[in-house]
């Protein structure tokens, strides 16, 4: 999976690690954006803004949702 990875992310949620590490065990270079600066916070409504959960996972600027939407959709 050649692809640009995007998860915003906060301290201390553990959905974020386990998409973190979801990655990882998949060999996936992804970037992660800290949602506890607020510029970065502002910027995931921007481009997601019914976001009500973290993670918010983007794979080629498609928005995948949250922790458990990427599970189902690339675990089948």
């Amino acid at each position: 999976m050649s692809k640009k990875v995007e998860i915003y992310s906060k301290s201390n949620c553990s959905y974020c690690v386990m998409a973190m590490n979801f990655f990882e065990s998949k060999n996936v270079d992804y970037e992660v954006y800290s949602t506890d600066d607020p510029n970065i916070f502002d910027e995931m409504m921007k481009r997601n803004p019914y976001a009500r959960t973290l993670p918010q996972i983007f794979i080629d600027d498609e928005l995948i949702g949250g922790y458990t939407d990427l599970i189902e959709k690339y675990t089948e």
